[in-house]
């Protein structure tokens, strides 16, 4: 017996709402890079789901590469967030205009 593809869609709704939650109220740079990986985890889960009830890869290829993409972008968002603090103290994203020149 298989899951209803429902259930999938409605968890992975739950965790972009969550996700879209975490980056309107919160003034945290960590905590909104981490609602934002939460997103593209909701995403993925949704490609995987859809990619099941077609029988098809092709929507597991895409979260893979989407992966890969939201691992890069962990690299690049961490170290601007450790460049703001080592500035600032803070990772408040009210302190994210010291990068400019």
């Amino acid at each position: 017996m298989r899951t209803p593809i429902s259930y999938f869609l409605i968890v992975s709704a739950m965790l972009f709402a969550i996700g879209t939650v975490g980056v309107l109220v919160r003034r945290n740079a960590l905590i909104i890079f981490m609602s934002v990986e939460l997103q593209l985890n909701a995403v993925n889960l949704a490609l995987v789901a859809f990619s099941r009830m077609h029988e098809d890869l092709s929507g597991q290829v895409l979260a893979f590469f989407s992966m890969v993409v939201a691992a890069a972008e962990v690299v690049v968002g961490l170290a601007i967030i450790v460049n703001v603090y080592r500035r600032r103290q803070s990772v408040s994203v009210d302190d994210a205009s010291v990068l400019r020149g």
